[in-house]
C-alpha cells in the first residue's frame, strides 16, 4: 500500500491511499474528490499509479460531463471523436456514452443479441484496446458509471506487460522482432446477402501496421500489443503461422494471473493506461433487462514504437492527432 499527501493548505489536502487489488494489475484510490481542483501533487500520485497498475479505480465520485473532462485534462488532450452515438450528450464533444442495448439494438439492422454474436464469436474476439486500428490509439481511458445492473456487467483488464514478461526468452527474442496489421471490423461474421456494416466498414475503414512488442514511452517497459478485436495479419508470415502465433499471444495475454474484474457500482470510475492494457466489456448482462449507462474519456496517445525504434505504419484511415 503507498500513501501521499496533498500540497498543505492547498484544495487537496490530505492523504489519497493506493491499495493494488491484484497481484499484476489494478489498484483503488481513495481518499480523494474527482470533482474538485485537484493540486498538482495529487494528479502527479493518481498517474504515477495508473503506469504502475495499469488500471486504477474509484468509487463513490460525483462528476457530472464538465467534470469529468476536467479530470481527464490534467493528464493530456481529450480525444474529440467525429462521431458518437446516438446517447452521447451533444453539447460536451469530449463524452461518449454507452447504453448498451440502445446503442447497439437497429444499428445496421441488427439487434442487440445478433451484433454480439456477429462480433464476439469466439473467447478472445472481444478482448481490445480503444481504437487499436488507429496509428495513435489513445493513451489513456477514464470510464465513469451511472447506471450499473445489480448483478453482472463486470469489465475485466490484462496487463499486457506482465503479459510479454511471462513469456520465455526465445519466444520474446522472436516476436520482439514482428509487426502487424490492425484493422477495423478483424473477425466480423458478415450477414448472408448484404450487409450494412460492411459497407460501413468498406466507407469507414481504418488499419494500421503496428509492432508486435511496443515500447512504453514513459516506463520503458515492453509490452505485448495484441487483442483480439483489432490484429488481422502478422507481416511475413503465412496466414496458418500467423493465426497459430497470435492465437498463442492472446492466450497468453488475458492469463487470469495478469487480470483484474472490477465490480461497477453508480458513481465508480475506472481510468486505464490504453497502451499497456487490453480490456473485456461485459457479455453477461443483455438477458437481464438492467439499463447500463456509461460515460467514456479518451486522452490522445502517440504513435507507437518498436524494440528497434521504427514507429506504427498507418495503412488508411488515420494519421496522428487527426480524429
Amino acid at each position: 500500500m503507498t500513501t501521499s499527501t496533498g500540497t498543505a493548505g492547498g484544495p487537496r489536502a490530505g492523504r489519497i491511499e493506493v491499495r493494488p487489488v491484484a497481484g499484476h494489475i489494478g489498484a483503488e484510490i481513495s481518499g480523494v474528490d474527482l470533482s474538485a481542483d485537484l493540486d498538482d501533487a495529487v494528479v502527479s500520485e493518481i498517474w504515477e499509479a495508473v503506469l504502475r497498475w495499469k488500471v486504477v479505480f474509484f468509487r463513490g465520485q460525483h462528476l457530472d460531463h464538465a467534470a469529468h473532462v476536467a479530470f481527464a485534462r490534467r493528464f493530456g488532450e481529450p480525444v474529440v471523436l467525429p462521431r458518437r452515438g446516438s446517447t452521447s450528450p451533444t453539447d460536451v464533444p469530449e463524452v461518449e456514452t454507452t447504453a448498451d442495448r440502445l446503442e447497439l439494438g437497429g444499428r445496421y439492422g441488427m439487434d442487440h443479441d445478433e451484433w454480439l454474436h456477429r462480433r464476439r464469436h469466439t473467447l478472445l474476439r472481444g478482448w481490445h484496446c480503444d481504437h487499436g486500428a488507429r496509428v495513435d490509439p489513445p493513451a489513456a481511458t477514464i470510464l465513469r458509471a451511472e447506471t450499473v445492473p445489480p448483478y453482472g456487467g463486470d469489465t475485466t483488464w490484462s496487463n499486457l506487460a506482465a503479459a510479454y514478461a511471462g513469456l520465455s526468452a526465445p519466444v520474446r527474442a522472436f516476436v520482439d522482432g514482428l509487426r502487424a496489421e490492425h484493422r477495423l471490423g478483424v473477425g466480423y461474421q458478415p450477414r448472408p446477402g448484404d450487409d450494412a456494416y460492411v459497407r460501413h466498414l468498406l466507407d469507414h475503414q481504418i488499419a494500421t501496421v503496428h509492432p508486435l512488442v511496443r515500447l512504453h514511452p514513459e516506463t520503458g517497459e515492453r509490452v505485448l500489443f495484441v487483442n483480439g478485436y483489432y490484429v488481422e495479419q502478422i507481416e511475413g508470415l503465412s496466414r496458418a503461422e500467423s493465426a497459430a502465433i497470435l492465437q498463442m499471444l492472446l492466450e497468453q495475454a488475458v492469463r487470469p494471473e495478469y487480470t483484474v474484474r472490477f465490480r461497477w457500482e453508480p458513481g465508480s470510475v475506472a481510468f486505464w493506461d490504453n497502451r499497456a492494457t487490453i480490456h473485456l466489456a461485459p457479455a453477461d448482462t443483455a438477458h437481464l433487462g438492467f439499463p447500463r449507462i456509461m460515460h467514456r474519456v479518451m486522452i490522445q496517445g502517440e504513435v507507437p514504437v518498436g524494440v528497434d525504434g521504427t514507429p506504427s505504419r498507418p495503412l488508411t484511415g488515420s494519421r496522428p492527432g487527426r480524429w
